[in-house]
């Protein structure tokens, strides 16, 4: 969607971004940070744990926004996010 107004800093804020990281041994498959995810960075893959869960995947790593919803959502702590050093030159 793209918007008529934009914010008078634009050109100087920097959207801030970080790195996923997901402990598979804790996962279970729940999919609460596939479904929330408000980039759709997450997404359920063909891989599995030990236990047998289908595990999430990071399909777009560099457009995390750094939210941490995943985190939060996620009710055995298998998934967290680290802010990156600096933005990527192709975000805004």
């Amino acid at each position: 969607m793209e918007y008529w107004r934009q914010p008078l800093d634009k050109d100087r804020i920097r959207t801030p971004c970080g790195t996923v990281h997901l402990i598979p041994e804790r996962c279970k498959g729940c999919g609460f940070c596939v479904e929330f995810c408000p980039k759709k960075i997450l997404s359920i893959s063909d891989e599995t744990n030990s236990k047998g869960y289908r595990l999430p995947s990071i399909s777009r790593d560099a457009a995390c926004p750094n939210c941490g919803l995943c985190m939060l959502l996620c009710p055995d702590f298998a998934i967290y996010v680290e802010a990156a050093a600096e933005a990527p030159a192709d975000q805004p």
